[in-house]
């Protein structure tokens, strides 16, 4: 057996302007650099505020191949830290989801608050007075911020604030959540894990793939008539585009495709609807109310672990350097309860175990990576549309549906944080 290679990885040469080698998802050192470099020190999305309303609520989370807790303290804020004690390693809680006053490791039974400060450890008269507990918690998030109820942590240390890393991809946010005529959204029915066979960087590239429809979801189309029709075919024809908001934020926007409002929801004419018209244009007016209602929700991924895909979340979990875990949720809106139960459905429709939608998406990915082992073919492009791309008066890089536009665009951030620049 050949011994790894020692030699310095050079990212300038692997992520290239239109392309980028096939090492990116075999490589395991390549995975740990991520897991540092992108995991670590860098802001990850890491839940929502929905999910931990009360004092004592908290969940479970991994960053990267780390596990965490994210809690909601007593006094209402909330706090990420690492699920490790401090005594010996043990995970400290093995739960999904709870509500607790503190958190006792199984091992050895030390005992923690709910900002991961130790309280407490069984027989303290064996250290002699020599356990400082002001230094032995469990390792709190460097950075926590939430913008909008999206909780975002880096654990390591970084001087770029999240305000800085989400930049102008706000926009993405708020388009999801001032759908809600309380401005809020909900992740509160729980989530649906997939494993998948591929480096955790193909979901976040396929999810913004508008060329793969035609072909990876062909079932779908002869199955369903649906307003993704409209985005397969002739290439002159098809009316959406993609975005590269900066900072490996990007997006497809299928509305310029719509003949009306509310294709996003599948119905327009119900009193339900009609109620929730009325609350958006109450608070909106007409004109931004009719602009809420045609567009809908976002096409996004916020980089780079957090798909906003229109009316569903969904995350990335990297596991190893060729396999991850896809989670997702429905996106509720607060205020209109009597949308969920449709929301639902639509997430299982879409990205279920037996759906129309991701099980295509898994499928590609893990050929995908089969493929990637050739030695045959060491560069994947990602040159598709170069030429055609335009920036639009807010400084973002617009192209046809179907171009490497958003891929680029995740690639240029996936550089600029792995070298350092």
């Amino acid at each position: 057996m050949s011994e790894p290679s020692t030699e310095p990885i050079s990212y300038d040469a692997l992520v290239q302007d239109e392309r980028v080698h096939a090492s990116l998802y075999t490589d395991p050192r390549i995975f740990a650099d991520e897991m540092d470099r992108l995991f670590f020190r860098g802001w990850v999305f890491i839940g929502h505020e929905s999910e931990i309303p009360l004092p004592g609520d908290f969940v479970t989370r991994p960053i990267g191949t780390q596990p965490v807790i994210m809690a909601r303290a007593m006094d209402g804020q909330v706090s990420v830290m690492v699920n490790r004690c401090a005594h010996r390693g043990t995970m400290v809680c093995s739960e999904a989801r709870g509500n607790t006053r503190t958190f006792a490791c199984p091992y050895h039974g030390w005992t923690y608050d709910l900002t991961g400060e130790l309280l407490g450890v069984p027989y303290p008269t064996a250290y002699d007075g020599r356990l400082d507990k002001k230094t032995k918690s469990l390792g709190c998030a460097a950075r926590v911020g939430s913008y909008r109820g999206f909780v975002f942590a880096c654990l390591g240390p970084t001087s770029v604030t999240l305000e800085q890393h989400l930049g102008v991809a706000t926009g993405l946010i708020d388009r999801a959540c001032d759908l809600s005529p309380e401005g809020e959204v909900q992740l509160t029915a729980g989530w649906v894990k997939h494993r998948c066979s591929s480096n955790w960087k193909m979901l976040p590239e396929n999810d913004l793939d508008g060329y793969h429809l035609g072909f990876v979801h062909m079932a779908l189309f002869k199955s369903v008539r649906t307003q993704y029709n409209r985005f397969t075919g002739d290439e002159k024809s098809v009316k959406g585009v993609v975005r590269d908001w900066g900072n490996g934020h990007t997006e497809i926007d299928w509305s310029p495709a719509y003949d009306g409002p509310f294709e996003w929801f599948g119905t327009a004419a119900s009193d339900v609807v009609g109620r929730y018209v009325a609350a958006l244009q109450a608070r909106d007016g007409a004109a931004v109310m009719a602009r809420r209602v045609f567009e809908g929700p976002p096409h996004a991924l916020i980089f780079p672990n957090l798909f906003l895909g229109e009316m569903n979340i969904a995350v990335v979990e990297p596991v190893a350097v060729e396999e991850s875990v896809h989670w997702h949720t429905p996106m509720f809106l607060k205020g209109v309860p009597e949308f969920d139960r449709r929301l639902l459905r639509q997430s299982e429709a879409a990205m279920g175990p037996a759906s129309f939608l991701l099980p295509d998406d898994l499928t590609i990915t893990g050929r995908n990576q089969i493929g990637l082992h050739s030695r045959r073919t060491e560069w994947l492009e990602l040159s598709r549309g170069v030429h055609r791309e335009h920036v639009d008066a807010e400084g973002r890089r617009v192209s046809h549906l179907t171009d490497e536009t958003t891929n680029r665009g995740f690639y240029r951030q996936y550089r600029k944080l792995m070298t350092g620049a």
